[in-house]
């Protein structure tokens, strides 16, 4: 069993930045991918960032230029900096894997990032 632990989310000024993190623990197998979602109130879940094993990147075009995935394969951590955040940007953002060759899918509690304008 995986668990995430999401953390980085808060309160920020548009233009502002900020840092979440994604911590996976208990039974990891290699990790094929890690992801960023993101749920503003009324709205469909949404990919915001994926980074794969081999390291390649895709955004969604809203995001493109602003924020930046990462990951450390030996912390088996993920990381989206997030800069020049605009209110649109406001939503509870979730941490999703997927690992070992059954392709499991784990989620995060997920962590509040408010943008005000």
């Amino acid at each position: 069993q995986v668990q995430l632990v999401e953390s980085g989310g808060g309160v920020v000024q548009a233009g502002g930045s900020l840092r979440l993190s994604c911590a996976a623990s208990g039974t990891i197998f290699s990790i094929n991918s890690m992801g960023w979602y993101r749920q503003a109130p009324g709205k469909q879940r949404e990919l915001v960032a994926l980074i794969n094993l081999s390291g390649s990147t895709n955004y969604t075009d809203s995001v493109k230029g602003r924020f930046t995935i990462s990951r450390d394969n030996a912390k088996n951590t993920a990381y989206l900096q997030m800069n020049n955040l605009k209110p649109e940007d406001t939503a509870v953002y979730y941490c999703k894997i997927e690992s070992g060759v059954l392709r499991l899918i784990s989620w995060g509690q997920g962590t509040q990032v408010t943008v005000s304008s």
